[in-house]
């Protein structure tokens, strides 16, 4: 009886703890878990990723980010050629195989500069997390709650951004123990059940930086998988 009696008191201590934790509590300690020493803003990182979908072959990807310094690079394997994309001095090019891409490869590709943008800041926004929850324009909930994602017991935090920055409200979920993120959702509307989440699974580091290893995506409405990617290796230097 007095043993039940000192779990449930522990157990009762423990949830308090989680219950009074503020989001930027939970926030400054999942960044001391993933980057402790601030790496990823500070230099050159790359990934590499097998990235696969539903209705595509699996495909290799390579991204070299160096946020500080707005240093990008894409590179992708797809129907036996190597497409690559790169931002310098703030202009994006774009090689096929080495040369310049003709008008078909172009559309066939989305080697337009406005969709490099969008994968740059996709690679950018999500393989940066958690901390790019401390961009500027950010607004985070003060409060971090209890919460059960899909099956794990987690702490939530809810953030919707300045409307100059973006009108997505996204919710972001944290293991109580280590802090690490475990996975994250986002609406457009969220009455409506729209947007997708986003499940984390596993852990690749260079020997600091820990972050997840696998990211697969689906729609709220249906459970529809949109695709998995998985990080093979991080470098960086």
């Amino acid at each position: 009886m007095f043993k039940t009696f000192i779990i449930l008191l522990i157990t009762g201590i423990a949830l308090t703890c989680h219950a009074q934790i503020t989001a930027d509590q939970v926030i400054k300690n999942s960044i001391n878990y993933h980057d402790p020493q601030g790496l990823l803003e500070q230099r050159e990182a790359t990934f590499y990723f097998t990235e696969t979908r539903p209705k595509g072959p699996d495909r290799k990807t390579t991204v070299m980010l160096h946020p500080h310094e707005e240093k990008y690079q894409l590179t992708r394997q797809a129907d036996n050629l190597e497409i690559v994309t790169t931002l310098s001095n703030g202009t994006y090019s774009h090689l096929v195989d080495d040369r310049a891409p003709n008008s078909a490869e172009i559309e066939q590709y989305r080697l337009e500069n406005a969709r490099s943008d969008v994968m740059r800041t996709y690679y950018n926004y999500l393989w940066y997390m958690p901390m790019k929850i401390n961009d500027p324009g950010t607004i985070v909930e003060p409060s971090a709650k209890s919460a059960n994602f899909f099956g794990k017991e987690a702490l939530e935090i809810r953030v919707t951004y300045e409307p100059a920055v973006g009108n997505d409200i996204w919710y972001f979920y944290f293991d109580p123990s280590s802090y690490a993120m475990i996975g994250y959702r986002f609406y457009h509307d969220e009455s409506a059940n729209d947007g997708e989440y986003i499940l984390l699974e596993g852990e690749t580091t260079d020997g600091t930086v820990h972050l997840p290893k696998r990211r697969t995506w689906y729609t709220h409405k249906d459970d529809r998988l949109l695709g998995t990617d998985v990080l093979d290796r991080l470098r960086v230097r």
